[in-house]
């Protein structure tokens, strides 16, 4: 039983050893592959994937404000969770349990599961959410959780990040990409196998009218080390 105990100690003390130090590292480097996109080569039976890292000074500065308008638009206020967004999520949900289940994932959260973790619904992998999550706010400025996430997000089938979405799906960079593409990129997120920037449906479109609509209240995406007035943020609708 010590041994046991032991070799436990070890172990914890070895995870959140290594889980700290690469977060800190992937703070300074670029993250070239995730756990998810090696899982999609194996359920796509395809070692073919685009991804393509580039800073987020060469994207489209719409780019970050759509996807705050879709998925966080407190991004910028919160310190990784939206507290106000859960509640209301597990009210809609208790109201509706039979329907479709309502999240309030942030972009913090989400960038922390595509980085760090695998796809899933548990609550050992969510509590592993919490924990990275936490990690990247502490380590992390809000303009390199941005940079990660936007290069590392699944954006098609076998397209991650927005270079890629923009060079397959626009065929031009991401630093061209235009009010109305990135807003169309935003709109496919929830279920970008499903939906599709390249072909979109004329729910898409009504999406992409509804971001682009959002976007007009929130401000530029600031830079690194440039103050953001919290007076100017808006309300958020969270998948």
């Amino acid at each position: 039983m010590n041994r046991f105990k032991k070799i436990l100690r070890w172990g914890v003390s070895l995870f959140f050893a290594s889980s700290i130090l690469a977060v800190i590292a992937y703070r300074f480097i670029p993250v070239y592959i995730t756990p998810l996109m090696v899982i999609r080569c194996f359920q796509n039976g395809s070692l073919t994937m685009h991804h393509q890292w580039i800073p987020l000074e060469e994207m489209s500065p719409h780019m970050p404000v759509a996807v705050m308008s879709s998925e966080d638009s407190r991004f910028l206020l919160h310190h990784g969770f939206d507290f106000n967004a859960i509640g209301n999520a597990a009210e809609r949900n208790l109201k509706h349990k039979h329907g479709k289940k309502f999240g309030a994932s942030t972009i913090s959260q989400q960038t922390a599961k595509n980085v760090f973790l695998w796809p899933g619904r548990s609550w050992v992998r969510k509590g592993f959410e919490v924990y990275f999550t936490a990690l990247i706010e502490l380590f992390w400025s809000k303009q390199r959780i941005m940079e990660v996430y936007l290069n590392s997000i699944e954006m098609g089938n076998g397209i991650y990040g927005v270079e890629a979405c923009a060079n397959y799906n626009f065929g031009k960079d991401a630093k061209d990409l235009s009010r109305a593409d990135c807003a169309l990129i935003a709109a496919t997120l929830p279920n970008p196998r499903k939906f599709s920037s390249k072909y979109p449906s004329g729910y898409m479109r009504l999406r992409q009218r509804q971001i682009m609509a959002n976007m007009r209240y929130i401000p530029s995406f600031p830079k690194e080390g440039e103050d953001y007035d919290p007076r100017t943020a808006v309300g958020s609708t969270y998948r």
